[in-house]
């Protein structure tokens, strides 16, 4: 991965979890379009937490329960080994979460 420009993250839900590959640098809104691309087109925001995190605190709701998500812009810059669980985007129907 590394000598290719890659990294990945990873999406994580109650029944699942899953990694993505995106270029190193990639910025939250193109790691969203990777999984859909109307995801990119219409990304505000996503809530994240470290892979750290979310293994130590057993999943999303312990994440939560100690402050451990945040929520993250378009700006940001995806990094290794971070976890999004969801994402907030809008459409010309309405907005939604991703990954809920």
């Amino acid at each position: 991965y590394q000598g290719l420009g890659l990294q990945s993250y990873f999406t994580a839900g109650p029944m699942e979890v899953k990694a993505w590959t995106i270029p190193v640098g990639a910025k939250a809104p193109q790691a969203a379009g990777v999984i859909h691309s109307d995801f990119e087109r219409g990304f505000i925001k996503a809530e994240v937490a470290s892979y750290d995190d979310y293994i130590e605190n057993g999943g999303e709701a312990g994440c939560r329960a100690q402050g451990k998500l945040r929520m993250e812009g378009k700006d940001t810059s995806c990094r290794t080994a971070t976890s999004c669980t969801s994402a907030s985007t809008c459409e010309a129907a309405g907005c939604s979460d991703i990954g809920r």
